[in-house]
């Protein structure tokens, strides 16, 4: 139930927070933490990050003209107090959920929110882009990007910073800086940004932001005072970011809003052509307790209890995919000195830091930086290791070209750990794993499998070890596993080989992935309908088994493949086979059930898979369809 604030209650929009004495604006971030905290802990959701830039955004919407200005946040994880002063308050509450507001910033859901986001390091690009249009246009409105230390370290945001600096545009870019992005931050960028921070400036003191003040009202051009200059000099000490083109500012407190206020108020006002770039450091998790002393600062929490602390999670006897995974690398590892790890900057995600706790050396954690892991993971290739990279398939989208270049062109045995595949439920379409499997399995000489559960998994673990003449790919869901009993280590699956798991007649289901639970519910449905189905575990979408499937094209009336990804993927593969054999010409049927050509929306995984017509219910329906039999039409009448 929404609490009553003295300040907060009185703000819809930022066109109200401004009408707020610049002296209340403590207590307005007081009231936004305490709503905020209170919300997320209804919905779960990335509370620590935003919980980090709760004086931030209030300075922010206070010193610009939202929307008109464009306030645009790297990744999206920071954005809650920013969605709860834009107009949307009385939907916070529905934070993740079905029908209910988006955790990360959507161009459709509010004009508040000028570039969507997900995935880090964007925001740079993205705001240098509505900067350059507005100059085309001859407006004069701002532009700010925020953008945390630990997404600033990836290749794309060194890419627009030299675009920006280059193109002498103004644009304002604030780089929150908390030491923390969900894991810690690694790498020399971090270690960078600690080393200005640890210097003797630090912009907290009222005396040293009269000083910057001082500095940033006079005209910025090559005849700036001998004293802006020594000042500068002694804030940046020849900072990256200066030789960027950026006008470095800071670090300063982005917890003090006596220093936030005054710092943008005249980055907004300066004529200076040219980008702007203002350091500020923050902490995340703060103002709640709990959050702040969590080792990864609460960054994305379940439901929890506000008083206690205590996060609300489901409970299962079976462990997750992910730990399955690094349980079984581990187990391998062991064995063999070659194996080694690598993660994207989601050490956590992957598992991966299970793996680094037993081998140190042998796991690399390279940052937000996707395609650099996978170039990286080529190189040790190369030199006859066992690389092999975790990374989820919504982020190993932004390494395709190294996948093809670097990895499938030159054969190398990369092995591709893919978690979260398939639709993941709260954090909507921006984080499903919709494409992975059309994207490799069109790679020449390509191994692209996917479990169906997590003794399969094991299977598909224990066989990747042994490929060591091409790349390989192995994909998982997100969460916890069926309760399978796991294999040892030692065993194997024969590449390509597919598994009958039920026999039956007429009509035969080629699973590929973890449908095969809903398909052997619709298949428990029909027999009681008199209609008995094959079942088979494809196991491989390539190569695939020929064999296998040539034999029941043969035998059955009908055929229908069954995977949790996009069209061009399993289904695909499978029709081309059949069309090039002719075993279409005859009166052999077939139906590929893939996920729809749109985007699905946020909500429990149950039900987005019921959007996408891959549960029990319209999976048992496709089939009655397809069988055209007597059953279907007498539900019809």
């Amino acid at each position: 139930m929404t609490k009553n604030f003295n300040f907060l209650d009185q703000i819809n929009f930022p066109s109200d927070l401004k009408k707020i004495p610049e002296s209340k604006l403590q207590k307005v971030a007081d009231e936004l933490r305490e709503e905020m905290i209170d919300a997320v802990s209804i919905t779960g959701g990335h509370l620590g990050a935003s919980l980090g830039v709760v004086e931030l955004t209030v300075a922010l919407h206070y010193i610009f003209d939202t929307p008109k200005d464009k306030l645009i946040w790297d990744v999206g994880h920071q954005c809650y107090p920013h969605k709860i002063l834009t107009g949307r308050r009385d939907k916070i509450r529905t934070l993740r959920q079905g029908g209910g507001l988006s955790g990360f910033t959507k161009r459709s859901e509010s004009e508040y929110d000028p570039f969507g986001a997900a995935h880090s390091s964007t925001s740079i690009s993205s705001a240098l882009g509505i900067a350059e249009a507005n100059k085309l246009s001859n407006k004069s409105d701002n532009v700010i990007a925020v953008i945390g230390d630990g997404a600033i370290s990836a290749g794309m945001a060194y890419e627009a910073m030299n675009n920006a600096g280059a193109s002498k545009t103004k644009m304002i870019v604030i780089l929150n800086d908390n030491d923390m992005s969900i894991s810690r931050p690694v790498g020399a960028m971090g270690t960078y940004l600690a080393k200005i921070f640890s210097g003797k400036i630090y912009f907290s003191l009222r005396e040293t932001i009269k000083l910057i003040t001082s500095a940033f009202s006079k005209r910025f051009s090559a005849k700036a005072s001998k004293a802006e200059d020594l000042l500068r000099s002694a804030v940046t000490g020849g900072t990256l970011f200066s030789s960027l083109g950026f006008y470095y500012i800071g670090p300063i407190d982005g917890h003090d809003l006596n220093s936030l206020v005054p710092i943008l108020k005249n980055a907004r006002d300066t004529k200076h052509e040219g980008p702007i770039l203002i350091h500020i450091k923050t902490k995340k998790g703060k103002g709640y307790s709990y959050a702040e002393k969590a080792k990864d600062n609460y960054h994305g929490v379940s439901k929890f209890n506000v008083k206690t602390g205590e996060q609300i999670k489901g409970s299962s006897s079976a462990p997750s995919y992910t730990k399955v995974f690094a349980n079984t690398l581990i187990q391998h590892a062991k064995k063999d000195s070659k194996i080694v790890a690598i993660t994207a900057a989601m050490p956590n995600g992957t598992g991966i830091d299970l793996f680094k706790k037993e081998f140190p050396d042998r796991a690399f954690d390279v940052g937000i930086a996707e395609q650099h892991a996978i170039t990286f993971a080529a190189g040790l290739a190369t030199e006859n290791y066992k690389p092999y990279a975790a990374i989820y398939s919504t982020f190993l989208q932004r390494a395709y070209d190294q996948v093809v270049h670097d990895v499938a062109i030159q054969s190398l045995p990369v092995r591709f750990a893919i978690d979260r595949a398939g639709l993941v439920g709260a954090d909507g379409p921006t984080h499903a794993g919709s494409f992975d499997t059309t994207y490799l399995s069109t790679l020449p000489n390509f191994v692209v499998m996917a479990a169906s559960d997590e003794a399969e998994l094991v299977r598909m673990i224990n066989t990747s070890t042994e490929i060591n003449d091409r790349p390989c790919a192995f994909r998982y869901p997100r969460g916890v596993g069926t309760g399978a009993i796991l294999p040892t280590i030692n065993e194997t699956i024969e590449i390509g080989k597919s598994r009958i798991v039920k026999d039956g007649k007429k009509l035969a289901v080629l699973n590929f992935g973890a449908r095969l639970r809903e398909t052997f519910k619709a298949s428990e449905n029909l027999q009681k309908k008199g209609v008995d189905i094959t079942i088979v575990d494809a196991r491989f979408a390539k190569p695939l088994d020929e064999n296998l499937i040539w034999q029941l094209a043969t035998t059955h009336e009908a055929i229908m493949t069954i995977e949790e990804g996009s069209i061009g993927g399993f289904g695909s593969h499978v029709v081309d086979f059949l069309s090039k054999k002719g075993l279409l010409d005859t009166s052999l049927k077939f139906r590929s059930l893939t996920l729809p050509d749109f985007f699905i929306n946020q909500d429990t995984p149950d039900n987005m898979y019921k959007d996408a017509n891959l549960d029990s219910n319209s999976i048992e329906d496709k089939i009655l369809d397809l069988l055209n039999s007597n059953i279907i039409l007498q539900k019809q009448k």
